[in-house]
């Protein structure tokens, strides 16, 4: 679909008109976002729609995820979801060698998990390597409570933060202010990097890079939008 508005406005509601019409989303709900900031931030997506070009979902992130939010998410069980990444979480696993790796491992991700501790009271166990090791149930349970916690406008931002990073602990810390994203995003890009200055990228992993990058802020600015 090409672009077809002149004017992008928000309503008294804060949903998203063009040329005084609501946008809805793909399932007929109209577009209405939580707070002031955020309704800005979803109408200039539309804004920087150019005369006559085409819509890009991939260009309006803000919008493609509140959609999620509005229609898609049904908290208790996206929550669930997402949960299960508190079972194999990426900062819990770590390298035994070369020694450069394993110091930076410990830098980045002991303050993390150090928060998470004194945050929810729990306990996490370390495994070398990528062997599962079980974290335990108690530390499980708040893990989820805490997920469970969250509204689906909360689970929509957070979710491309953990699919992409793989560390539910991590993405807890951005989302409560205990770490920036970039701090974050260094953290769960820490092994890849590290592999990157070992033998370099190629084009199709600088591409990959790129989108998990342009992904991962997305979520990030999302949550901070709320």
């Amino acid at each position: 679909m090409k672009r077809f508005w002149k004017t992008v406005a928000i309503g008294e509601d804060r949903g998203i008109r063009l040329d005084g019409k609501p946008v809805r989303t793909p399932g007929k709900q109209p577009l209405v976002l939580p707070t002031l900031a955020f309704a800005e931030a979803v109408a200039d997506e539309w804004r920087a729609v150019g005369e006559g070009a085409e819509i890009d979902p991939r260009a309006m992130p803000l919008t493609g995820l509140a959609n999620a939010a509005i229609e898609r998410i049904e908290p208790a069980a996206f929550a669930m979801g997402l949960a299960a990444f508190g079972e194999s979480d990426l900062l819990c696993y770590r390298a035994e060698s070369p020694d450069d790796l394993v110091a930076r491992q410990a830098a980045l991700w002991d303050p993390i998990l150090d928060w998470a501790r004194t945050r929810y009271d729990v306990h996490f166990e370390i495994a070398p390597g990528v062997i599962h090791r079980p974290q335990p149930p108690a530390t499980i349970a708040r893990l989820a409570e805490a997920v469970s916690a969250r509204t689906a406008w909360e689970l929509a931002g957070l979710s491309p933060i953990i699919t992409i990073g793989g560390s539910l602990i991590a993405a807890l810390a951005l989302a409560e202010g205990a770490a920036t994203a970039d701090e974050v995003w260094c953290a769960v890009e820490l092994d890849e990097d590290w592999q990157a200055e070992q033998w370099g990228r190629d084009e199709l992993s600088l591409d990959a890079l790129e989108s998990r990058r342009r992904d991962f802020d997305a979520g990030a600015r999302f949550l901070s939008l709320l």
